[in-house]
Parts: C-alpha cells; sequence; structure tokens
C-alpha cells in the first residue's frame, strides 16, 4: 500500500459518505414530492420484506403528488397498506392498478423535526468523513513506521488528507443548507 493509495481509497470512502447524506437527506419529505421518499419503504411481499422500489415505478406528475405503478397488480393493497404505515405520514389511494399520494402541507413543527433529522444525518456523515481520515492516518503512520515512506511525505501527504477531509466536510454542510432551504420553503 502507498500513500497515494491510501489517499484514492479515503477520498473514495468520504464521497460515499456525502452521497449517504444526500440519500439520507432524499428521504426527509420537504412538502414537495419526490419519489426517494418511497425507498425507505418495506412491503411484505408474499411474506418477505421488499423494498418497494424493486415492485414498482414512481412518477411524479404533479409538484405534491406521487404515483406509484405495481409491476404486480395484486401488490397493490400489501403497497398501500406499506406506505399508510410507514413514518411518511402519507394517505394512499387506489383505483386498482395505480397508488396516488398526495403530500400533505408541512406545519411549522414539522418542518423543525425535519431539520433536526437532516442536522443529524449530516452529523452522521461527518463523523464517517472524520472516521475515514482517521483510518487512513493510522495507515500513513504504519508505512511511516515501517520505514517503508520518510517523514516528509507523511507530512505533505496528511496535509492533502486535512484538505480532502475539509472539501467533504464542506460538501456535506453545503447539502444541509440546502435541505434546511428547502424545508424552510412555504
Amino acid at each position: 500500500m502507498t500513500l497515494k493509495s491510501i489517499i484514492a481509497d479515503a477520498e473514495h470512502r468520504m464521497d460515499q459518505a456525502v452521497a449517504k447524506v444526500g440519500e439520507d437527506f432524499g428521504a426527509i419529505r420537504t412538502g414537495r414530492a419526490n419519489p426517494q421518499l418511497l425507498h425507505r419503504v418495506q412491503v411484505n411481499y408474499y411474506g418477505t420484506p421488499t423494498p418497494l422500489q424493486q415492485l414498482a415505478n414512481f412518477t411524479v406528475p404533479e409538484p405534491r403528488m406521487l404515483m406509484v405503478h405495481p409491476f404486480d397488480k395484486g401488490s397493490v393493497s400489501a403497497i398501500e397498506k406499506a406506505i399508510r404505515e410507514s413514518d411518511l405520514g402519507l394517505n394512499p389511494s387506489s383505483d386498482g392498478s395505480t397508488i396516488r399520494c398526495i403530500i400533505p402541507e408541512l406545519t411549522e413543527e414539522r418542518r423543525r423535526e425535519f431539520i433536526k433529522l437532516a442536522k443529524s444525518a449530516a452529523e452522521d456523515g461527518r463523523i464517517a468523513v472524520r472516521n475515514v481520515r482517521r483510518h487512513a492516518r493510522d495507515a500513513m503512520q504504519k508505512l511511516e513506521d515501517d520505514g517503508e515512506v520518510g517523514q516528509d511525505d507523511h507530512e505533505r501527504t496528511s496535509k492533502r488528507l486535512e484538505e480532502v477531509t475539509g472539501a467533504h466536510v464542506a460538501r456535506i454542510d453545503d447539502l444541509l443548507e440546502q435541505k434546511e432551504k428547502d424545508l424552510m420553503e412555504v
């Protein structure tokens, strides 16, 4: 393992942490229809918990309406039940083949709860980025201790690692700021 590969691996893992934060933010409702809202929903499909996106397609015909188009018409009632019982606060209705979910207006209190959720997800992302940095530092220190790299190379790479970490934390902060703005938009 080289210093360059340690940095590349750390950068890749930090990118994954930022992407996870983005996914988590997508699942937080903003008052507008977003198909990512339904990605967490698990449907009891013939006795097996199955992610909803494996059972249906989603469309957004209007800004406040989600349409779910199941692949199997026999799963409509199970999908409807799963959406209704999820923590999304949606009340789905179906015509036998398509399920409509009207996104209700968010109250001020609910918006504040969602902002707390977003802040928590962002902090989890920052922690994940810092953990990646710590593991990379440990690997670099081991290389130096084993005599495979010099102190100058180690210090130079450490500075690069700090830059990469700072950039990824800034990306998470930008995502949080945008999500807060979306949530407070009436």
